[in-house]
Order: structure tokens, then C-alpha cells, then sequence
């Protein structure tokens, strides 16, 4: 009986000394310094390596991210206010025209993984301007920092290993720009997702177009199936971004450049 009192003391002081070394999150530049050594201990101990605990180290907090964390107010519009301001009719005019211009790129993917050009033209231009603008944030610094946040640590901290293990590859480099929120590429692919789907140079479009439509294949995409709200396809789309005016926007646009 002594014994097993013992044993359970002493299971409960590990999970207390356990929990009080865990990183904790902040809700201001105060805390990251002390932060980022805890996580980098968390870090080391979860495999990885020294070239992506120094980029971890050499983050900063990045104030800017925060900003735009807290002002996503676009999301809140409705799907025409939405279309309007995030240029939609420019974007299926330009979309028609690459479709044409790129005829058997989007052939062969669509061979490939299923997934017609409209929808991916769609992503394209919605993220990027057809690869117009990639965002020039540092990536470990910005994701770093959502990581520790308060706001969405759990999904960030993926992140962030996702991060740390690309660095670890030479996939990406220590001080590789991103988007406000460590999206990287003509598709603006999170860390964990290059991991998990990419299959070619993200910063090409060839490359960044064929991950996309793996990533739309692993999240439920069937050939020849539909791809608006309700239809077999639209749950692909509900999977790259979770604002709902911004999947509609995706159907509508990949719809209208179709020419469906």
C-alpha cells in the first residue's frame, strides 16, 4: 500500500513539474524571450535539430502578424461585399485567360488528382494575384509567434514543428518569407501542409498549383464530382480555408472561370 501512495506522489509531482516546463502562451511581447527557450527545450526533446532551434532563436516577435491576426474583418462580409473587395471579376477574367495560356499543365494535373482548372485557378488568384504577391514576413517569427500567442496556440504550435522541421530539411530556410501568418508560395501553403502535400517548388506555379490539388485530393476531391455549396466536391474546398464567404468565393470564381 505504501508503496503504490509513493509511486502516485510521485507521478503526480512529474506531471506537475512537467506541466510547469511547458511553454506558455502570452498575449504581449513580454513573455517570448522566455517563451522561446521553453519551447526550444519542448523542441529538442521532440527531435528537432540544431539548424531549426536557431531559427527559432533568432525569432523576434512579430508585432505586425498580431495586428492582422486581430483585424481579419473581411471574413465577416457578405459574399458579393467579399467578391467586390477582393477584386473577383478580375480574377475570372485573368483565370480564363491562364486557363487557355496553360492548357496542358491544368490538363495533366486534372489527370492526375481530379480537380478541374476553376477551382484552382480560383486559389491562385485569391492568394496571390496569380503569384503577384507572396508576403515578406519572416516565417518562423510570424508562426513562432501565433504559436505563442494565447489566441490559437494549439493550431500554431503544428505549425511551428512543421516549421522547425522544414529548416531542419534545408526544405525552407532559417529566415524564409511569408505571409503575415507563415503562408509561403504562389498558393500560400502553411508549414504543416508543405509537409504533408507538397510535391513540387511551392514558389513555382507548376509546383504550388499540383500541391494544391494533391492537398484537394486528400481532403475528399473526386473526379468529376461538383464543387458548389452542397455539392460532392465543396467539402475539398471547406478544407483549405475555414471562413465560409471565402470558400463560396472559391466555387463561385473556379465556377465562372469553367465557364459553367
Amino acid at each position: 500500500m505504501r508503496i503504490a501512495v509513493v509511486a502516485a506522489v510521485t507521478l503526480a509531482l512529474s506531471v506537475v513539474a512537467g506541466e510547469a516546463s511547458a511553454a506558455q502562451c502570452g498575449r504581449d511581447a513580454s513573455g517570448f524571450e522566455a517563451w522561446k527557450q521553453s519551447f526550444a527545450k519542448e523542441a529538442q526533446a521532440n527531435g528537432i535539430g540544431s539548424r531549426g532551434i536557431g531559427a527559432l532563436m533568432g525569432a523576434n516577435y512579430a508585432t505586425a502578424t498580431i495586428r492582422a491576426d486581430r483585424g481579419m474583418k473581411s471574413f465577416r462580409l457578405s459574399l458579393d461585399q467579399f467578391m467586390a473587395k477582393r477584386g473577383g471579376a478580375t480574377i475570372i477574367a485573368r483565370g480564363r485567360k491562364l486557363k487557355q495560356t496553360n492548357a496542358a499543365l491544368f490538363a495533366s494535373i486534372e489527370q492526375s488528382y481530379g480537380v478541374p482548372p476553376g477551382p484552382l485557378l480560383a486559389i491562385w488568384g485569391m492568394e496571390t494575384g496569380f503569384g503577384a504577391v507572396h508576403g515578406n514576413q519572416d516565417m518562423v517569427s510570424s508562426v513562432a509567434t501565433l504559436a505563442y500567442d494565447c489566441r490559437r496556440p494549439e493550431f500554431f504550435t503544428d505549425q511551428l514543428y512543421a516549421a522547425l522541421k522544414l529548416v531542419d530539411r534545408g526544405t525552407l530556410s532559417p529566415r524564409e518569407r511569408s505571409s503575415m501568418h507563415g503562408e509561403i508560395g504562389q498558393t500560400q501553403f502553411m508549414p504543416k501542409n508543405v509537409l504533408q502535400y507538397g510535391v513540387g517548388n511551392l514558389d513555382s506555379s507548376a509546383g504550388a498549383l499540383k500541391s494544391t490539388a494533391n492537398f484537394l485530393r486528400a481532403h475528399g476531391w473526386r473526379a468529376g464530382g461538383g464543387y458548389q455549396p452542397g455539392e460532392a466536391n465543396f467539402g475539398a474546398i471547406q478544407g483549405w480555408n475555414a471562413a465560409s464567404v471565402y470558400q463560396q468565393a472559391i466555387a463561385l470564381i473556379g465556377k465562372r472561370i469553367d465557364g459553367e
